[in-house]
């Protein structure tokens, strides 16, 4: 074999990856080897996953449609709640993946140490807000301005939803610290198994199948929590027992707590400005009528389907970084992100074209009430617009992440939510009614986006050290 063809060789078995930190499945090394590649395949299988729970949320609205507009209209206040619920253990494994990705190829053993802390931590917190949003859940959606016909339906249906908040949580941080040990293929696989038996289960108990007790909505809470403690359990068989990604140890836990909570805290504080906004937009579309309410959240489910790409490249990139940053890979940093805000752009234009074509006529095969449909078919012709920015956004936030840079991603978040879309959210409203609210966010989206580009941009500049003759990747 020749000397180049034997580097060659070295290089993809490198990129293939090593032993895991446990000594379980190979993981893949993100330092070496063509950059798209790995951004591909790192937000192709990701993608699967977020195909599989977008698809998921908006076949439970599809569902819901077909019960009856209050039981949709109820079903969209409960979205605030369930981000605020989701922020908390999305923002502890933004955390944890953060550091897991710098540190695991050099120091496999602390990374194990940090991911079996982050279980920790996500369990105690998540069962405690688990319970205290329990107890204040009807003062919540009465706060929303949730109508008294609508407010035992949203009541009951987060009661139920609650149970499998924990089994929730554990799945989706074990897959963020899957992908930040280099496994991106099987948290794709699980997320799709968990969607796949949350659109199967839930009708039984929705419409009364086979017997099953005809819930109506709250049906569609019982089948969440069964599809989540099945993904629950093959989580802790794939992260236990294959990968063997745990200790059984506490040494050292206020020291990962410390690590993971640097920037955890910031990352869980961005994740709850967003439902409290969100509070704030539900509340002044419940000024409006339930069929707005209603209409907003279908059209929010289908745009969903639309960022699922966007959504799952932003989350990919932070692996990707963490690795690279941590090796002193910086050209690698910034040629990801040059492909990642390229593309989100060129999605962004593609799937606001999509929208306009085909936007409105899904929304009446999910319900035909006229003002559910005209309110979601301007929405849809109003928000896409901005999709493209919101990427570049993402991707700046997740990659300020993956750097231990967590201050950013905060400001960022506050001035997208609080200082820039709540205040134009209201001058719209008074202007022009809820299409003033859709216009503000679009907006607010693309002035955020070009702020998040020039952000990233100069601190990747500082940070590897601008005309010290870094080394490029020719494979780039």
């Amino acid at each position: 074999m020749t000397q180049a063809n034997s580097a060659g060789a070295a290089e993809f078995s490198k990129s293939r990856g090593t032993k895991g930190p446990g000594g379980g499945k190979p993981q893949r090394n993100f330092t070496v080897g063509p950059v798209h590649t790995h951004l591909v395949r790192l937000t192709g299988y990701m993608l699967m996953g977020f195909v599989s729970i977008m698809a998921a949320a908006l076949m439970e609205t599809v569902y819901i449609g077909t019960v009856g507009t209050n039981e949709l209209a109820a079903l969209s206040f409960t979205f605030p709640l369930v981000m605020l619920m989701q922020g908390v253990s999305m923002g502890l494994g933004i955390g944890a993946s953060s550091v897991v990705a710098r540190t695991i190829i050099g120091n496999r053993e602390k990374a194990r140490r940090l991911i079996t802390h982050c279980f920790i931590m996500v369990i105690a917190l998540v069962l405690a807000l688990s319970v205290f949003v329990y107890v204040y859940l009807e003062a919540f959606f009465g706060l929303l301005g949730a109508q008294p016909h609508i407010l035992p339906l949203a009541v009951d249906y987060m009661a139920i939803w609650l149970i499998g908040m924990p089994f929730f949580a554990i799945a989706f941080v074990g897959s963020t610290l899957m992908r930040a040990a280099g496994d991106a293929v099987t948290p794709g696989y699980l997320m799709t198994i968990g969607s796949a038996l949350h659109i199967i289960i839930a009708p039984f108990f929705i419409f009364g199948w086979v017997g099953a007790p005809e819930l109506g909505l709250e049906g569609a809470a019982v089948g969440f929590v069964l599809a989540r403690t099945v993904s629950f359990a093959l989580y802790t068989y794939y992260v236990v027992f294959r990968d063997r990604l745990m200790l059984a140890s506490l040494t050292g836990l206020f020291t990962s707590c410390r690590e993971i909570l640097h920037v955890g805290l910031p990352a869980v504080a961005s994740n709850l400005i967003a439902p409290v906004s969100m509070s704030i937009i539900t509340r002044l579309l419940a000024g409006h009528g339930a069929e707005v309410v209603a209409g907003y959240g279908v059209a929010s489910r289908i745009e969903s389907i639309a960022m699922m790409i966007i959504f799952a490249l932003s989350m990919s990139v932070a692996p990707f970084v963490g690795q690279n940053w941590g090796a002193g890979r910086y050209d690698r940093v910034k040629t990801a992100l040059s492909l990642s805000n390229r593309f989100s752009l060129c999605w962004g234009l593609f799937a606001f074209v999509m929208m306009i074509l085909f936007g409105e006529f899904v929304v009446s095969l999910i319900n035909a009430d006229p003002k559910v449909v005209a309110t979601a078919a301007r929405y849809l012709v109003i928000i896409p617009l901005s999709i493209g920015f919101l990427g570049i956004t993402l991707t700046a936030t997740q990659s300020f992440n993956a750097l231990g840079k967590p201050v950013p991603p905060l400001i960022i978040s506050i001035l997208q939510m609080l200082v820039v879309y709540v205040p134009l959210a209201l001058l719209g409203d008074y202007l022009w009614g809820y299409t003033g609210i859709f216009i503000a966010f679009t907006v607010t989206n693309i002035l955020i986006g070009i702020l998040s580009w020039f952000w990233i941009s100069h601190r990747i500049r500082l940070g590897s050290g601008v005309g010290r003759g870094q080394s490029v990747d020719q494979k780039n």
